[in-house]
């Protein structure tokens, strides 16, 4: 995660290796050095509960790997399977984009860029579904 910058609105969390920690009253800007952190913002953070469709649980996948709650060399397989699931669904070439942009992520454990593509398909997804009911 060399080079990730978070940028904090105020009272917003983020967890760093297990540990939440909350912003001040003031906007504020971080720059982790750290490669090996695992860091997941709250705000972007899925619940199990809610992790009911096929994007909602890759996201959730790959949002575990970022919390330290799963390993990254025991996820990498399970879930480069399931983004290529994801791109026999998302057929367009925007989705195909998002889904080519979260794999090459992944492959370089960059798994917060991953989440980043993967959850710009939620919207799609949502529309999606709603469509078929």
């Amino acid at each position: 995660m060399s080079g990730l910058i978070l940028k904090l609105g105020p009272k917003e969390r983020i967890l760093i290796n297990g540990a939440v920690i909350e912003n001040g009253d003031r906007r504020s800007r971080l720059a982790i050095v750290s490669s090996d952190a695992n860091i997941l913002r709250l705000r972007d953070a899925i619940h199990p509960q809610d992790a009911t469709t096929p994007v909602r649980r890759v996201c959730y996948a790959v949002q575990l790997v970022l919390s330290g709650d799963s390993d990254k060399s025991d996820s990498r397989q399970w879930l480069l399977r399931s983004i290529e699931e994801l791109s026999q669904i998302f057929i367009d070439s925007d989705s195909r984009k998002h889904l080519d942009i979260a794999s090459h992520a992944l492959v370089h454990d960059d798994h917060y860029k991953c989440l980043k593509a993967l959850r710009a398909l939620l919207p799609r997804e949502e529309r999606l579904l709603a469509a078929n009911h």
